[in-house]
């Protein structure tokens, strides 16, 4: 059964059964004797439990049992403020865990290299993390599961901050030798009855249809995959043409065929690329130190081959 008390309860009841008397803790602790006497008696009825005798000259005593109860009471609040210590200690330090998300379509370029050396220059921090959709890093975020999360800025709630890393343009991934691999842009319309190998993920979905809706032209879906990984290689053996807003270090698709990879003429808006956190007053020195160490990251490495570091 759940017990319903507080520590400032336990404090007063301590501060009691040390003083012996109401007046006298009132005194030291500076709260008004009423308070006291409410707080003791709603703890006796919690517990059904006696723990004063009350005495008229003598002030209170405490009972056999209140004072085995005084004695837990003093361990319990040591504990509380050992545990204050403690997150006082971690939320001023750049140490403790730390859960980071990612979005599945970059982490693999990303997360492994920036997490070591974060980890390198951090050892007292404990990484944990996961790799997600958009969907489900924002419901991460808003449930506490994960501290940050590296993603795309679309479709960001209210609650959530946003700390920009980088500008990110979206290319047109081709087979080599493709008709448009030698061109030096790609515009939609050329793309309008090409064969299409859609990166099928929540917010992306949306977000590469939205080039083809704004210009009143619906695509020739020929493939769906919600991997990256799996997109890039159907594109380099001709299933059709992929829209991604990453670039990989390297042109081979995972089964080793090359990829050609072309800027999207008039594209929706370049995404961003950045951490994701929930909207809060505080941050803990870690998570700055994390966001921090993305910065340096991607100033240093770069990204993606990206277009523009947002400062």
């Amino acid at each position: 059964m759940p017990l319903h008390f507080t520590l400032r309860q336990l404090e007063y009841f301590v501060a009691v059964g040390e003083a012996g008397s109401i007046a006298k803790a009132a005194e030291q602790i500076n709260v008004s004797p009423p308070s006291i006497s409410a707080s003791i008696a709603q703890l006796e009825k919690e517990f059904g439990l006696q723990l004063f005798v009350r005495k008229h000259s003598h002030g209170l005593s405490l009972t056999p049992g209140g004072r085995v109860f005084l004695k837990e009471a003093a361990r319990l609040l040591k504990s509380a403020e050992a545990l204050h210590d403690v997150a006082s200690d971690i939320a001023e330090k750049v140490r403790g865990p730390l859960a980071v998300g990612c979005l599945l379509t970059f982490a693999q370029i990303l997360l492994p290299s920036l997490r070591r050396e974060f980890e390198n220059t951090y050892p007292e921090v404990r990484v944990r993390q996961f790799e997600r959709h958009q969907g489900q890093l924002f419901e991460m975020l808003q449930r506490g599961e994960i501290d940050v999360a590296l993603t795309y800025d679309l479709e960001l709630s209210q609650d959530m901050l946003f700390e920009p890393l980088v500008r990110v343009p979206a290319y047109v991934l081709l087979p080599e030798g493709h008709k448009f691999a030698g061109k030096s842009s790609i515009t939609i319309e050329e793309l309008a009855d090409e064969p299409m190998v859609l990166l099928d993920l929540p917010h992306s979905r949306e977000y590469f249809l939205s080039a083809f809706q704004n210009k009143g032209i619906r695509p020739n879906i020929a493939e769906r995959t919600g991997d990256i990984a799996v997109m890039r290689s159907l594109v380099a053996n001709g299933f059709g043409y992929g829209i991604a807003n990453m670039r990989p270090l390297h042109t081979l698709s995972p089964d080793g065929k090359p990829l050609v990879f072309v800027p999207l003429a008039g594209d929706p808006r370049p995404l961003t690329m950045g951490l994701a956190l929930p909207s809060t007053d505080y941050r803990t020195q870690t998570v700055q130190a994390f966001i921090e160490h993305c910065r340096r990251y991607v100033e240093k490495h770069g990204v993606f081959r990206a277009e523009h570091i947002v400062r």
